[in-house]
């Protein structure tokens, strides 16, 4: 059945038959385009990517229905359905390909295996711009070792530099997300002050990776 973009919004927010419907044929949709749109993130060959998908589905449907209200008709409706569904998959691929990763590659020991790959790494561009990014990266790293304590500068680069999500990382280190939270807050605090105390303000260091 084709709908229009009213038609979506008033299908989903009736009750019963007609809502059931609605949804059913959604994820008919979700199903059909997201396989094409994660596939260059996950072998289709990959015995979890039909069930991953099928999660996907469902959770991007139960987010559509509780933000409903949310929607601006800046787009059509299927437009919008289908980069929330991409925002939720990215999330999960990025989520999975870290807890295939192992706790060592979390340590920042001089020894210390290093990532498949960071959050907070030079761009490619031109060789101005990536000399600033690499200044910059260098300045945050020593502030951090200079500034925090070593458990903090440890659980603050898993984060910000490797983009370790912070559940990921309690549950690797065995510690309550809520206890992680307060050592980053504390951590950017004590970072923020020293970069700004030694005459370079994180909001500037930053600005270099905006481009």
């Amino acid at each position: 059945m084709q709908r229009d973009t009213d038609t979506w919004l008033t299908d989903l927010q009736s009750d019963g038959e007609q809502q059931a419907v609605a949804l059913d044929d959604l994820r008919a949709i979700l199903m059909r385009i997201l396989p094409k749109a994660l596939s260059r993130w996950l072998d289709p060959a990959d015995p979890h990517f039909t069930p991953l998908m099928e999660d996907i589905a469902q959770e991007t449907l139960l987010r559509v229905l509780a933000r409903l209200d949310t929607f601006e008709g800046r787009s059509k409706f299927t437009t919008w359905v289908y980069s929330i569904a991409v925002r939720i998959g990215l999330s999960k691929l990025r989520l999975r390909k870290w807890q295939e990763v192992s706790l060592e590659s979390f340590e920042m020991g001089d020894n210390a295996k290093k990532p498949a790959f960071t959050r907070f790494a030079p761009r490619k561009g031109n060789p101005e711009t990536t000399v600033a990014q690499i200044n910059a990266l260098e300045l945050v790293m020593t502030g951090m070792k200079e500034a925090l304590t070593p458990y903090q500068n440890e659980v603050m680069s898993a984060v910000v530099l490797q983009g370790v999500p912070l559940d990921v990382l309690a549950q690797r280190l065995g510690k309550d997300r809520n206890t992680l939270y307060k050592v980053m807050h504390d951590a950017r605090v004590k970072l923020k002050q020293h970069l700004t105390k030694s005459g370079h303000p994180p909001e500037e260091l930053l600005a270099d990776f905006k481009h």
